[in-house]
């Protein structure tokens, strides 16, 4: 690529090339291409593959090498765009927040399935983070009261902008840590995606380990802590009848089982992701 003039690289050239230096570093170097091509172009795939022959401006092409070398590093190519998609929602992310997973939706499935949809109901997300879980709860209830909390003034100010961004009404944000803001509050349903991933664990991808925020990923060297905080003071914050409901690692569930069952929770269970594995449980008081 060095060796042409910008005016003279099309985008048919372009994507190839930049898929040739993705491999190794990325799962999907295709469509990580495509996104970054339409992240400084906006020219979606369509159009790419339908005229392969369009030229770069020099401008683009030059924010195309910067972008596609931050992805050469191993930067999640969700914060080089600085979107990530959802429950079907465009989400602001930065460096701040962790990044939503698909696998986070099947906490968000099973809060829907306990969250009237006609029926005013109020519901506490616990370490909001870009406010994925809250704003998804809140658009598909909106008879129900959400109170997204965060440690970080900084993924507040992202998960205010996904507020704004969506035109969500029935959820307020508010820094707190863990249940010092919300002294005296009770809720139908708390739901949480804390840290549960433990300080050592090899397992930890090295991307996220260099990119995603420590605090929203690592929970001491047990990788529980967060957990068996939330947990420990959950039921005094629940209405009669209210539900705890936790994402956390798919090797934890048999622990956040018991943590839930010593706390005095009945009709513990849990719930597993697409690959068979315990990923969020919940307990009732």
């Amino acid at each position: 690529m060095s060796k042409l003039s910008p005016a003279c690289i099309a985008v048919g050239e372009w994507l190839k090339t930049a898929v040739a230096q993705l491999h190794g570093v990325s799962d999907s170097p295709q469509l990580d291409a495509e996104i970054l091509l339409h992240a400084v172009t906006g020219m979606h795939r369509a159009r790419a593959y339908a005229r392969p022959e369009e030229l770069l401006t020099r401008e683009q092409l030059e924010d195309l090498q910067v972008v596609l070398a931050r992805r050469q590093r191993g930067e999640p190519i969700a914060y080089i765009t600085r979107v990530q998609e959802f429950w079907s929602m465009p989400l602001v992310v930065s460096p701040a927040v962790l990044i939503p997973r698909p696998e986070t939706e099947l906490l968000v499935e099973r809060a829907l399935e306990l969250v009237p949809l006609n029926q005013p109901s109020r519901v506490l997300d616990m370490g909001t983070g870009s406010g994925a879980i809250a704003l998804a709860i809140a658009c598909a209830r909106p008879h129900a009261q959400v109170l997204a909390i965060d440690v970080s003034d900084a993924a507040l100010a992202i998960a205010a902008t996904n507020l704004t961004n969506l035109k969500v009404r029935n959820l307020e944000l508010r820094r707190s840590d863990w249940y010092s803001a919300v002294v005296g509050e009770r809720f139908d349903l708390i739901v949480s995606n804390p840290p549960y991933v433990a300080a050592d664990d090899p397992a930890l991808a090295p991307s996220v380990a260099a990119f995603e925020p420590r605090h929203a990923v690592i929970a001491g060297e047990s990788g529980l802590e967060a957990i068996e905080r939330i947990v420990s003071q959950a039921a005094g914050h629940l209405l009669p009848q209210g539900c705890l409901a936790l994402e956390h690692g798919w090797k934890q569930g048999t622990e956040v089982r018991g943590l839930l069952v010593r706390a005095g929770f009945s009709r513990v269970r849990s719930h597993r992701d697409l690959a068979g594995h315990d990923r969020v449980t919940e307990g009732h008081r």
